[in-house]
Protein backbone atom coordinates (compact mmCIF):
# COMPACT_ATOMS: atom_id res chain seq x y z
CA UNK A 1 0.00 0.00 0.00
CA UNK A 2 1.46 3.34 -1.06
CA UNK A 3 1.41 6.31 1.27
CA UNK A 4 -0.18 9.49 -0.19
CA UNK A 5 2.15 12.40 -0.69
CA UNK A 6 1.31 14.96 2.03
CA UNK A 7 3.22 17.68 0.23
CA UNK A 8 0.83 17.88 -2.74
CA UNK A 9 -1.12 21.17 -3.01
CA UNK A 10 -4.70 20.61 -4.11
CA UNK A 11 -6.64 23.28 -5.98
CA UNK A 12 -10.15 23.11 -4.49
CA UNK A 13 -11.54 26.10 -6.33
CA UNK A 14 -11.31 29.08 -3.95
CA UNK A 15 -11.33 32.36 -5.86
CA UNK A 16 -10.35 35.86 -4.81
CA UNK A 17 -13.21 38.38 -4.57
CA UNK A 18 -12.84 41.00 -7.30
CA UNK A 19 -16.18 42.80 -6.91
CA UNK A 20 -16.93 46.25 -5.52
CA UNK A 21 -16.29 46.84 -1.82
CA UNK A 22 -19.22 48.98 -0.75
CA UNK A 23 -17.98 49.83 2.74
CA UNK A 24 -19.56 50.85 6.02
CA UNK A 25 -22.20 53.20 4.63
CA UNK A 26 -23.72 50.47 2.47
CA UNK A 27 -23.63 47.98 5.35
CA UNK A 28 -25.30 50.51 7.64
CA UNK A 29 -28.05 51.25 5.10
CA UNK A 30 -28.62 47.55 4.52
CA UNK A 31 -28.92 46.85 8.24
CA UNK A 32 -31.34 49.77 8.64
CA UNK A 33 -33.48 48.58 5.72
CA UNK A 34 -33.50 44.98 6.92
CA UNK A 35 -34.39 46.01 10.48
CA UNK A 36 -37.17 48.35 9.33
CA UNK A 37 -38.68 45.70 7.08
CA UNK A 38 -38.41 43.17 9.89
CA UNK A 39 -40.35 45.48 12.22
CA UNK A 40 -43.40 44.84 10.01
CA UNK A 41 -42.59 41.22 9.21
CA UNK A 42 -41.54 41.93 5.64
CA UNK A 43 -39.09 39.40 4.32
CA UNK A 44 -40.00 37.03 7.15
CA UNK A 45 -42.61 34.31 7.63
CA UNK A 46 -46.33 35.02 7.30
CA UNK A 47 -46.76 34.53 11.05
CA UNK A 48 -44.30 37.35 11.71
CA UNK A 49 -46.45 39.78 9.71
CA UNK A 50 -49.68 39.17 11.64
CA UNK A 51 -49.15 41.15 14.85
CA UNK A 52 -47.47 44.28 13.42
CA UNK A 53 -50.02 44.53 10.62
CA UNK A 54 -52.91 44.08 13.06
CA UNK A 55 -51.51 46.78 15.33
CA UNK A 56 -51.02 49.09 12.34
CA UNK A 57 -54.66 48.53 11.37
CA UNK A 58 -55.79 49.14 14.95
CA UNK A 59 -53.98 52.48 14.88
CA UNK A 60 -55.53 53.53 11.56
CA UNK A 61 -59.11 52.26 11.77
CA UNK A 62 -60.28 54.66 14.53
CA UNK A 63 -58.84 57.61 12.59
CA UNK A 64 -60.72 56.48 9.48
CA UNK A 65 -63.96 56.24 11.47
CA UNK A 66 -63.44 59.68 12.99
CA UNK A 67 -62.90 61.37 9.65
CA UNK A 68 -65.89 59.52 8.16
CA UNK A 69 -68.05 60.89 10.96
CA UNK A 70 -66.65 64.38 10.44
CA UNK A 71 -67.37 64.25 6.70
CA UNK A 72 -70.89 62.84 7.04
CA UNK A 73 -71.95 65.18 9.85
CA UNK A 74 -70.20 68.18 8.25
CA UNK A 75 -68.56 68.99 11.55
CA UNK A 76 -66.57 72.20 11.93
CA UNK A 77 -63.72 70.40 13.72
CA UNK A 78 -62.26 66.93 14.11
CA UNK A 79 -63.45 64.87 17.10
CA UNK A 80 -59.85 64.51 18.34
CA UNK A 81 -56.77 66.72 18.13
CA UNK A 82 -53.79 65.58 16.08
CA UNK A 83 -51.53 65.72 19.12
CA UNK A 84 -53.84 63.63 21.32
CA UNK A 85 -54.46 60.70 19.00
CA UNK A 86 -51.25 58.84 19.92
CA UNK A 87 -51.86 59.57 23.60
CA UNK A 88 -55.26 57.87 23.42
CA UNK A 89 -53.77 54.83 21.66
CA UNK A 90 -50.59 54.62 23.74
CA UNK A 91 -51.44 51.04 24.79
CA UNK A 92 -51.29 49.91 21.14
CA UNK A 93 -47.99 51.73 20.63
CA UNK A 94 -46.55 50.16 23.78
CA UNK A 95 -47.59 46.70 22.62
CA UNK A 96 -45.93 47.29 19.25
CA UNK A 97 -42.68 48.36 20.93
CA UNK A 98 -42.80 45.36 23.25
CA UNK A 99 -43.23 42.99 20.31
CA UNK A 100 -40.76 44.49 17.85
CA UNK A 101 -37.87 45.88 19.91
CA UNK A 102 -36.86 42.40 21.18
CA UNK A 103 -37.33 41.02 17.67
CA UNK A 104 -34.85 43.61 16.41
CA UNK A 105 -32.00 42.89 18.83
CA UNK A 106 -32.64 39.81 20.98
CA UNK A 107 -32.00 37.22 18.27
CA UNK A 108 -28.58 38.69 17.49
CA UNK A 109 -27.71 38.44 21.16
CA UNK A 110 -29.15 34.96 21.60
CA UNK A 111 -27.36 33.43 18.65
CA UNK A 112 -24.18 35.47 19.28
CA UNK A 113 -24.09 36.96 15.80
CA UNK A 114 -23.21 40.48 16.99
CA UNK A 115 -19.41 39.86 16.79
CA UNK A 116 -19.90 38.77 13.18
CA UNK A 117 -21.45 42.16 12.37
CA UNK A 118 -18.47 43.90 13.93
CA UNK A 119 -15.83 41.77 12.21
CA UNK A 120 -15.83 44.15 9.21
CA UNK A 121 -16.63 46.64 7.87
CA UNK A 122 -19.43 47.63 10.26
CA UNK A 123 -18.64 49.04 13.71
CA UNK A 124 -20.55 49.44 16.97
CA UNK A 125 -21.81 52.92 16.13
CA UNK A 126 -23.13 51.70 12.76
CA UNK A 127 -25.05 48.82 14.31
CA UNK A 128 -26.58 50.90 17.09
CA UNK A 129 -27.44 53.80 14.77
CA UNK A 130 -29.09 51.49 12.22
CA UNK A 131 -31.14 49.62 14.85
CA UNK A 132 -32.18 52.83 16.63
CA UNK A 133 -33.13 54.58 13.39
CA UNK A 134 -35.05 51.55 12.13
CA UNK A 135 -37.08 51.17 15.33
CA UNK A 136 -37.83 54.90 15.48
CA UNK A 137 -38.82 54.91 11.78
CA UNK A 138 -41.12 51.93 12.28
CA UNK A 139 -42.80 53.70 15.20
CA UNK A 140 -43.09 56.90 13.19
CA UNK A 141 -44.90 55.02 10.42
CA UNK A 142 -47.22 53.50 13.02
CA UNK A 143 -48.07 56.82 14.66
CA UNK A 144 -47.91 59.23 11.71
CA UNK A 145 -50.20 57.21 9.42
CA UNK A 146 -53.38 57.86 11.45
CA UNK A 147 -52.42 61.53 11.86
CA UNK A 148 -52.20 61.83 8.07
CA UNK A 149 -55.57 60.08 7.75
CA UNK A 150 -57.06 62.67 10.10
CA UNK A 151 -55.55 65.45 8.01
CA UNK A 152 -56.85 64.11 4.70
CA UNK A 153 -60.27 63.59 6.26
CA UNK A 154 -60.27 67.15 7.59
CA UNK A 155 -59.57 68.50 4.12
CA UNK A 156 -62.31 66.32 2.66
CA UNK A 157 -64.66 67.74 5.29
CA UNK A 158 -63.62 71.19 4.04
CA UNK A 159 -62.22 72.34 7.36
CA UNK A 160 -59.92 75.35 7.43
CA UNK A 161 -56.74 74.47 5.54
CA UNK A 162 -54.37 76.66 7.56
CA UNK A 163 -55.65 75.41 10.93
CA UNK A 164 -55.50 71.78 9.88
CA UNK A 165 -52.01 72.12 8.40
CA UNK A 166 -50.77 73.73 11.61
CA UNK A 167 -52.40 70.92 13.59
CA UNK A 168 -50.79 68.32 11.33
CA UNK A 169 -47.34 69.87 11.87
CA UNK A 170 -47.84 69.82 15.64
CA UNK A 171 -49.02 66.22 15.51
CA UNK A 172 -46.04 65.10 13.44
CA UNK A 173 -43.56 66.79 15.78
CA UNK A 174 -45.27 65.05 18.68
CA UNK A 175 -45.06 61.58 17.15
CA UNK A 176 -41.41 62.13 16.13
CA UNK A 177 -40.54 62.76 19.78
CA UNK A 178 -42.67 59.82 20.88
CA UNK A 179 -41.07 57.51 18.31
CA UNK A 180 -37.52 58.42 19.33
CA UNK A 181 -38.30 58.06 23.05
CA UNK A 182 -40.15 54.75 22.81
CA UNK A 183 -37.59 53.31 20.38
CA UNK A 184 -34.73 54.16 22.72
CA UNK A 185 -36.41 52.79 25.84
CA UNK A 186 -37.61 49.64 24.09
CA UNK A 187 -34.24 48.82 22.55
CA UNK A 188 -32.32 49.42 25.78
CA UNK A 189 -34.61 47.07 27.69
CA UNK A 190 -34.59 44.45 24.92
CA UNK A 191 -30.79 44.57 24.60
CA UNK A 192 -30.37 43.56 28.24
CA UNK A 193 -31.48 39.98 27.59
CA UNK A 194 -31.12 37.49 24.73
CA UNK A 195 -34.51 36.00 25.67
CA UNK A 196 -37.18 37.59 23.53
CA UNK A 197 -39.97 36.65 25.94
CA UNK A 198 -38.22 38.36 28.83
CA UNK A 199 -37.70 41.44 26.69
CA UNK A 200 -41.38 41.60 25.71
CA UNK A 201 -42.51 41.32 29.33
CA UNK A 202 -39.99 43.89 30.54
CA UNK A 203 -40.96 46.49 27.92
CA UNK A 204 -44.67 46.05 28.66
CA UNK A 205 -44.01 46.33 32.39
CA UNK A 206 -41.96 49.52 32.09
CA UNK A 207 -44.34 51.31 29.73
CA UNK A 208 -47.60 50.10 31.30
CA UNK A 209 -46.76 50.16 35.00
CA UNK A 210 -45.14 53.60 34.83
CA UNK A 211 -48.16 55.08 33.03
CA UNK A 212 -50.64 53.43 35.39
CA UNK A 213 -48.72 54.55 38.47
CA UNK A 214 -48.35 58.14 37.27
CA UNK A 215 -52.01 58.36 36.23
CA UNK A 216 -53.13 57.03 39.61
CA UNK A 217 -50.98 59.47 41.57
CA UNK A 218 -52.08 62.35 39.33
CA UNK A 219 -55.70 61.40 39.98
CA UNK A 220 -55.09 61.41 43.73
CA UNK A 221 -53.38 64.81 43.50
CA UNK A 222 -56.33 66.17 41.52
CA UNK A 223 -58.85 64.91 44.06
CA UNK A 224 -56.86 66.45 46.91
CA UNK A 225 -56.58 69.79 45.12
CA UNK A 226 -52.81 69.58 44.58
CA UNK A 227 -53.11 70.65 40.95
CA UNK A 228 -49.62 72.15 40.86
CA UNK A 229 -48.08 68.71 41.32
CA UNK A 230 -49.98 67.10 38.43
CA UNK A 231 -47.74 68.54 35.72
CA UNK A 232 -44.53 67.58 37.52
CA UNK A 233 -45.71 64.00 38.01
CA UNK A 234 -45.74 63.62 34.23
CA UNK A 235 -41.94 63.36 34.33
CA UNK A 236 -42.11 59.77 35.56
CA UNK A 237 -43.76 58.03 32.60
CA UNK A 238 -42.75 58.07 28.92
CA UNK A 239 -46.20 58.81 27.51
CA UNK A 240 -47.00 61.50 30.08
CA UNK A 241 -43.59 63.00 29.39
CA UNK A 242 -44.53 63.40 25.73
CA UNK A 243 -47.93 64.74 26.78
CA UNK A 244 -46.27 67.37 28.95
CA UNK A 245 -43.91 68.50 26.18
CA UNK A 246 -46.64 68.87 23.59
CA UNK A 247 -48.89 70.67 26.06
CA UNK A 248 -46.17 73.18 26.90
CA UNK A 249 -44.73 73.75 23.43
CA UNK A 250 -47.15 72.48 20.76
CA UNK A 251 -50.40 74.02 21.93
CA UNK A 252 -51.95 70.64 22.73
CA UNK A 253 -54.69 70.10 25.28
CA UNK A 254 -53.32 68.13 28.21
CA UNK A 255 -54.62 64.64 28.94
CA UNK A 256 -53.68 65.03 32.62
CA UNK A 257 -56.56 64.98 35.16
CA UNK A 258 -58.51 68.22 34.95
CA UNK A 259 -56.40 69.31 31.99
CA UNK A 260 -53.72 70.60 34.36
CA UNK A 261 -50.66 70.28 32.17
CA UNK A 262 -47.21 71.61 33.04
CA UNK A 263 -46.54 75.33 33.05
CA UNK A 264 -43.68 76.87 31.07
CA UNK A 265 -41.04 75.98 33.65
CA UNK A 266 -42.23 72.41 34.12
CA UNK A 267 -42.63 72.07 30.36
CA UNK A 268 -38.98 73.01 29.82
CA UNK A 269 -37.97 70.35 32.35
CA UNK A 270 -40.17 67.83 30.53
CA UNK A 271 -38.41 68.64 27.26
CA UNK A 272 -34.95 68.36 28.80
CA UNK A 273 -35.79 65.03 30.42
CA UNK A 274 -37.27 63.69 27.17
CA UNK A 275 -34.21 64.67 25.13
CA UNK A 276 -31.96 63.34 27.88
CA UNK A 277 -33.69 59.97 27.80
CA UNK A 278 -33.32 59.74 24.02
CA UNK A 279 -29.61 60.60 24.13
CA UNK A 280 -29.10 58.44 27.22
CA UNK A 281 -30.76 55.46 25.55
CA UNK A 282 -28.42 55.79 22.60
CA UNK A 283 -25.45 56.00 24.94
CA UNK A 284 -26.55 52.92 26.89
CA UNK A 285 -26.94 50.97 23.66
CA UNK A 286 -23.43 51.97 22.60
CA UNK A 287 -22.05 50.82 25.95
CA UNK A 288 -23.97 47.56 25.79
CA UNK A 289 -22.78 46.65 22.30
CA UNK A 290 -19.18 47.54 22.99
CA UNK A 291 -19.27 44.67 25.50
CA UNK A 292 -21.27 42.06 23.58
CA UNK A 293 -19.38 42.81 20.36
CA UNK A 294 -16.08 41.58 21.79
Amino acid sequence: MTRPDVNVIHNIGYRHYDGARLGRAYARRSLFSQSLRGAYGLGRSAKSKVLPMILFAVMCVPATILVAVAVVTKSDELPVEYTRYAIYLQAVIGLYVAAQAPQSVSRDLRFKTVPLYFSRPIETVDYVLAKFAAMASALFLLTAAPVLILYVGALLAKLDFADQTAGLAQGLVSVVLLSLLFAGIGLVIAALTPRRGFGVAAVIAVLTISYGAVSAVQGIAFEQGSTGAIGWLGLFSPITLVDGVQTAFLGATSSFPGGFGPDAGAGAVHLLVLLGLIVGSYGLLMRRYRKVGL
